[in-house]
């Protein structure tokens, strides 16, 4: 992608944005990492490159911008178009639960209908947020779910299971920027592998999903992101198969595994039919995330 040209006579936001657009939809970029459309991912691009709030385009709209930053707006745009990664890669920040969390290539974006699950601290299933006192986030990535479970409760030691030592760096750095290092565990494993005998009140996952076909026709944004974190073999179950086998034994009496899974519902349902799966209804419909009590579970 050749550098930008006739960008002199942009002067204010308005001007950048409605470029922006333009330049976006001319290169048929792909949206799904925090905005699905090239108006809202340009006008954060913007306002985070002009340090401005991000809920508060308006005021702004018509404000001229020096030639310093019309360079930095025009830098973080083309890399944008050039490069095809997602937005929050060329922020280094991604938004979830309404909270903010680093994010760079070692792990993939946040994005999780667990989020707002945890805001709702899994009610009614749970009845008393406070009795939790042991959760665990298995495939925890950059720690986002991971520091919402710690947030939603309050009582609650959290482990933080990821297979890859990089995902777990970035993870450290945002356990450490919530300040719930005494809080949160980070642990290097391959889901329960190096968990021992460990129990848990609450597990928790939004592990790889993604099937094999689905994988090899993902757009340059996601292919962007770590390999690790999307694909689960041929029909996207190979993760979510083995922490339905394993998970039972990790669960105190009573306690409830949370499990994100994609579009793979009608898959998983073929696969376990004798299981009593309770989808949870969330923003994008109740076929993203199912819940078990470990009763329910396979021994």
């Amino acid at each position: 992608m050749k550098h930008f040209d006739d960008t002199e006579s942009l002067i204010t936001v308005r001007d950048w944005l409605r470029f922006a657009v333009s330049r976006f939809n001319e290169a048929e970029l792909f949206f799904g990492h925090g905005s699905d459309n090239a108006f809202d991912e340009a006008a954060y691009l913007i306002l985070h490159t002009l340090h401005l709030p991000l809920d508060r385009l308006e005021p702004f709209l018509d404000a001229s911008l020096t030639h310093g930053e019309s360079e930095a707006v025009q830098a973080i745009l083309e890399r944008r178009v050039r490069e095809r990664v997602p937005a929050a890669y060329l922020t280094h920040e991604a938004w979830l639960g309404g909270h903010r969390f680093h994010v760079d290539e070692r792990v993939i974006v946040p994005r999780s209908f667990i989020a707002e699950l945890l805001h709702e601290q899994f009610a009614p299933w749970i009845d008393d947020p406070d009795t939790v006192t042991h959760a665990l986030d298995l495939c925890t990535g950059s720690g986002c779910l991971a520091i919402l479970a710690a947030l939603a409760f309050p009582n609650a030691g959290i482990d933080a299971v990821d297979l890859s030592k990089d995902a777990l760096e970035v993870a450290a750095k945002n356990v450490a920027d919530y300040g719930l290092d005494e809080r949160i565990e980070l642990v290097e494993s391959d889901l329960f592998a190096a968990l021992g005998g460990r129990t848990y009140d609450l597990i928790l996952s939004n592990p790889p999903y993604v099937n094999a076909e689905s994988v090899a026709t993902l757009p340059p944004e996601y292919q962007a992101e770590p390999t690790l974190a999307l694909g689960s073999g041929e029909d996207g179950l190979d993760a979510t198969r083995q922490i339905l086998a394993h998970a039972k034994t990790h669960l105190n009496p009573g306690g409830v595994l949370v499990v994100e899974i994609g579009h793979n519902r009608d898959a998983l349902e073929a696969a376990y039919p004798a299981l009593p799966f309770t989808w949870l209804g969330t923003a994008g419909g109740d076929q993203f995330v199912f819940m078990l009590r470990r009763e329910e579970l396979p021994d």
